[in-house]
């Protein structure tokens, strides 16, 4: 018998069970991300489109892997397979970066 995070278990996924995650990440990002290239409507509508791609992916994954996962430049959002429930949890990242960061120098 395989062990148990390696076992298939069927779950009918949609965006709409992550919604306060959505939302919560929304709001996370009003407040505290400064970002000139996505205003918070346009992260809001990429938030909830790389949750669609991530549920997808995880339906999607070969047998043993627990994981889905979808990415942008400024958001990652992972869907992680839980032993105990079947509903996935839910990880928003916001990937940042500052523009006064000093470069690496090259290596030789």
């Amino acid at each position: 018998m395989s062990p148990l995070w390696f076992t298939f278990r069927p779950v009918e996924l949609t965006a709409a069970m992550f919604e306060k995650a959505i939302e919560a990440a929304a709001l996370s990002y009003d407040r505290h991300i400064v970002c000139l290239d996505k205003a918070p409507e346009d992260c809001r509508r990429s938030l909830e489109s790389l949750l669609k791609k991530a549920v997808a992916a995880y339906q999607a994954r070969p047998p043993g892997l627990r994981h889905g996962l979808a990415l942008d430049s400024q958001v990652t959002i992972i869907l992680s397979q839980q032993d105990d429930d079947d509903l996935p949890l839910c990880g928003i990242y916001f990937n940042l970066h500052t523009p006064y960061r000093k470069k690496a120098a090259a290596t030789r």
